[in-house]
């Protein structure tokens, strides 16, 4: 049997529109002497494009009527985020439909804390009306209600048993099948105002209080490790979920101090930006970066050892931001603030969503490439760091200057006109730490 086939000519496929050949390049630098002047071209037009498509808003979730004072996000489900207001109301959000799924008025006065169960659906809220309760998803009244003495100001829960910290006048470990507290923790502080469980050492609960310490206990010893007294009061904490030892604060002062906590007498690094308290921290489930809210109303994106910030978010009508939550996925960042919204952020304000064309992620992937090789050459590094800050922003942060430039020529005059080692220099990273106890 014969079977005819189309015979083309060999280079039929060369006379088609739209294909790709591949080229074969010399890569040998003498026969491409304007090659390096071309890619700096290609980067410079990149970090343009970059800012010129830099749109990080995405959409603001409204219904609460008070501001919100606090967020929790789930674990393992991409999607489910709760919220907490001042009118002592909790709402469930879809991200995906960015829309509320349930909510409650769950208590009396501020919802002062919230955490999600890891291992199920179920999440905890705290408030002043001194009630702990458990909520459900498919409920519209509490699974259970724990009642203490104290106001509660914080709470968390363990990563794999059922058991949870509550902050107030102490730090209270709780079970979920206890009516009273397990057991009781203090050191000293007046006030308890955050706790965080270390979601890898997972004994380790740190804490931070009114009096300035930062406080370090292991829940299999009940009892306290370590302490470190700031210069000014700390109001969050993160522990970096990718490095187990590592954890963040967030300060009166400013500025936001990562600890190694086998040694608190020396921050790892001191992340500075902000022109006022910073309120709320939270890291990114890569452990590369994490997210700082102020109340100088903005946002703020840190690389997890760098000083300055490498984004900062505003808006016209966004207020005082109490809290900030990276999503699941790294790609998105929540903020809660006293206008009563919750506001959605992308992560890289210049990434495009959706579904990318595979010569589409090659190109990107290029651009990017070429902004790291000449991302310090001064014209390329001037456009990729410029930020367009409020005015009263880009006003206070000068001032801040202006005084930390006086404090600073004042001690080096000092040191000049005294005897050797009467004014001795102190380092960055320790200069607000008072004092350290184990």
């Amino acid at each position: 049997m014969v079977v005819k086939t189309i015979s083309r000519p060999a280079d039929f496929a060369r006379e088609r529109t739209g294909d790709i050949f591949r080229v074969n390049k010399n890569v040998d630098p003498a026969l491409h002497p304007f090659e390096r002047a071309r890619e700096y071209t290609r980067a410079l037009n990149a970090t343009k494009l970059e800012r010129l498509f830099a749109k990080p808003f995405l959409s603001a979730m409204s219904g609460h009527i008070d501001g919100v004072y606090c967020l929790a996000k789930h674990p393992t489900q991409l999607s489910t985020v709760v919220s907490g207001s001042g009118d002592g109301e909790i709402r469930m959000w879809s991200l995906t439909s960015q829309s509320c799924v349930w909510k409650a008025a769950a208590h009396k006065g501020f919802v002062r804390g919230l955490s999600f169960v890891p291992f199920n659906t179920n999440f905890l809220s705290v408030g002043e009306d001194k009630v702990v309760k458990m909520w459900s998803r498919s409920q519209e009244e509490p699974l259970s209600t724990y009642v203490s003495k104290n106001a509660f100001t914080g709470v968390d829960h363990h990563r794999s048993k059922s058991m949870f910290a509550t902050s107030s006048t102490v730090i209270d470990l709780w079970d979920h099948q206890r009516s009273e507290p397990v057991h009781t923790l203090s050191w000293g502080a007046e006030t308890i105002t955050s706790v965080k469980f270390n979601q890898t050492e997972t004994s380790i609960l740190a804490s931070c209080g009114t009096d300035r310490t930062v406080i370090l206990y292991d829940v299999r010893t009940v009892s306290p490790i370590s302490k470190v007294v700031l210069a000014m009061r700390t109001n969050a904490i993160a522990w970096n979920p990718m490095e187990a030892f590592n954890f963040t604060i967030a300060n009166e002062d400013h500025n936001c101090y990562t600890f190694d906590m086998r040694n608190l007498g020396n921050a790892l690094s001191v992340a500075k930006d902000h022109v006022s308290a910073v309120l709320d921290i939270d890291y990114s489930p890569t452990g590369e970066e994490f997210v700082t809210g102020g109340y100088d109303k903005t946002i703020r994106i840190f690389g997890a050892r760098d000083g300055r910030s490498r984004e900062v978010y505003h808006t016209k009508r966004m207020q005082r931001t109490f809290c900030v939550k990276f999503s699941m996925d790294s790609k998105f960042i929540l903020s809660g603030s006293d206008d009563g919204n919750i506001r959605l952020w992308k992560t890289h304000a210049a990434d495009k969503l959706g579904t990318l064309t595979q010569r589409e992620k090659n190109a990107l992937e290029y651009s990017k490439a070429l902004k790291d090789r000449y991302k310090n050459l001064p014209e390329i590094r001037r456009i990729d760091k410029h930020r367009k800050v409020p005015k009263a922003i880009k006003g206070a942060a000068h001032k801040k200057q202006v005084m930390e430039d006086s404090v600073k020529n004042k001690e080096d005059r000092m040191r000049k006109h005294s005897k050797p080692g009467a004014v001795p220099f102190k380092a960055e990273r320790k200069k607000h730490i008072l004092a350290t106890e184990q």
